[in-house]
C-alpha cells in the first residue's frame, strides 16, 4: 500500500489547517489509518487514528476537542482536520496504515506515507 499525504502549509496559531492521506491502492480502504507528527528533536508521536469503517477513532490527550478524523466508508482517502492550531502543533505529520484494530504506537503501522509539513506561528 501506498500512501500520499497532502495539505500541510504555514498558519498562524488559532488557524485552521486539512491534511489529506490517500491510498493508492483500492486494498487501502479496508486498513485503520492513522495519523503521526514528528517535531524536530523529538520522537514520532501519535495523533490520531480511525478504523476502516470510519466507526472507531482515537485522538492523543494533545489534541481532544481540536482535531477530527474522517473518511468515506470504502474510499481510499482520510482527512485530518486540526482547528485551533497551536505553535506546539507544528511538525512533520505522517500517515500510516494497518491492517486490524486501531493502535497508538508507531510500530503498530506497516505502511508510510512521506511526511507534510505543518508549522503553527505564534
Amino acid at each position: 500500500v501506498q500512501l500520499q499525504a497532502s495539505g500541510g502549509g504555514l498558519v498562524q496559531a488559532g488557524g485552521s489547517l486539512r491534511l489529506s492521506c490517500a491510498g493508492t491502492d483500492r486494498s487501502s480502504s479496508f486498513y485503520t489509518m492513522g495519523w503521526f507528527r514528528q517535531a524536530p528533536g523529538k520522537e514520532r508521536e501519535f495523533v490520531a487514528a480511525i478504523s476502516w469503517s470510519g466507526e472507531s477513532t482515537l485522538f492523543a490527550d494533545s489534541v481532544k476537542g481540536r482535531f477530527t478524523i474522517s473518511r468515506e466508508r470504502m474510499k481510499t482517502t482520510v482527512t485530518l482536520q486540526m482547528n485551533s492550531l497551536k505553535p506546539e502543533d507544528t511538525a512533520v505529520y505522517y500517515c500510516a496504515a494497518k491492517e486490524g484494530a486501531i493502535v497508538d504506537w508507531v510500530e503498530g503501522y506497516e505502511f508510510w506515507g512521506q511526511g507534510t509539513q505543518v508549522t503553527v506561528s505564534s
